[in-house]
């Protein structure tokens, strides 16, 4: 979840938004600091989940950023990416979620630039090559991670959102800036958006056969399954009740084998119960993923953060 933070895809029972749950300065002005509130009403309605849609590029709001931000990756790479408010976009002030209407995705978290540097070491070290390969990012807000794997030749990068409208009035636009610039055609080989519900989203997204081959025959060897290469997730293990849409979507949509899953976010998320060690546990009981630790960044403006990687065994 990035910018798309801590808030992504709850359906159910989630935290009020009478005060902001998460609080991150912007990077165009300064230091990235958080917050943490509770405000969690465990007796809140739940509200049902929207449809899958698909976005297309042409759908981009006329609400866009008047002025552009940059984010330095590294000394070779700067992203640009906009800012626009929730009051604009959804009629509310100094929330950072509501509950089936806006899950976060308008500010820009610090897992995503925790992936984004995660990617760029893999990538420099030999680990990872995202020339030509499929690329999905979940819970995406301002899309870098997404963006960043198309200034890295990605051949495909499907981003989703639970809101549509951030997708419109952020997403687009920061992929239209960034790998747009230079030509209509850009310079990834394509590039689709997609809104909604974790639960919904398989309906839409590219999926795989793995999981359910692995159900009816113990024979996996020289057995390839379509997918995505690569699924990048920042923040998005905020809320304890997504977690299980979440974990199902990935075993879905990811390529096998040899599809690996980038995922950065904190330890713990205050008020909500979710974070990276509650995710780790429910893929560590179903068995069927290697996980590796690639980073802890700890520096004392937020939570204790982490960069983890998946992959099927």
């Amino acid at each position: 979840m990035e910018d798309t933070g801590a808030a992504k895809n709850t359906a159910t029972t989630a935290p009020t938004s009478t005060s902001p749950l998460f609080s991150l300065s912007n990077p165009g002005g300064s230091s990235f600091s958080f917050g943490f509130g509770f405000g969690f009403d465990s007796g809140a309605p739940s509200v049902p989940p929207p449809p899958a849609v698909e976005v297309q590029l042409s759908e981009e709001s006329p609400v866009a950023a008047a002025s552009l931000d940059p984010v330095v990756v590294d000394d070779c790479l700067t992203i640009y990416k906009g800012r626009v408010s929730t009051s604009d976009v959804f009629g509310v002030k100094d929330s950072d979620l509501v509950p089936g209407k806006y899950e976060g995705g308008l500010k820009l978290w610090e897992g995503s630039l925790d992936l984004m540097k995660a990617l760029n070491s893999d990538i420099k070290e030999g680990r990872l090559l995202l020339e030509g390969k499929r690329v999905l990012e979940l819970g995406c807000g301002h899309g870098l991670p997404g963006i960043f794997a198309g200034l890295k030749g990605a051949g495909l990068i499907h981003f989703q959102d639970f809101n549509a409208e951030v997708l419109k009035c952020l997403t687009i636009p920061n992929v239209k800036v960034n790998l747009f610039k230079e030509s209509p055609e850009g310079t990834c080989g394509s590039v689709g958006f997609f809104a909604g519900d974790w639960s919904e989203m398989d309906k839409l997204l590219l999926c795989g056969d793995a999981e359910k081959d692995k159900t009816t025959s113990g024979d996996t060897e020289d057995k390839t399954y379509y997918g995505y290469d690569v699924i990048l997730m920042a923040e998005t293990v905020y809320a304890l009740s997504s977690l299980p849409n979440l974990y199902k979507l990935i075993k879905k949509c990811l390529h096998y084998p040899g599809g690996v899953v980038y995922m950065a976010g904190k330890k713990h998320y205050f008020g909500v119960g979710g974070g990276t060690r509650q995710f780790l546990r429910l893929v560590e009981e179903d068995g069927a993923m290697q996980t590796e630790r690639l980073n802890d960044v700890a520096d004392g403006s937020s939570n204790v953060r982490e960069v983890w990687k998946f992959s099927f065994k």
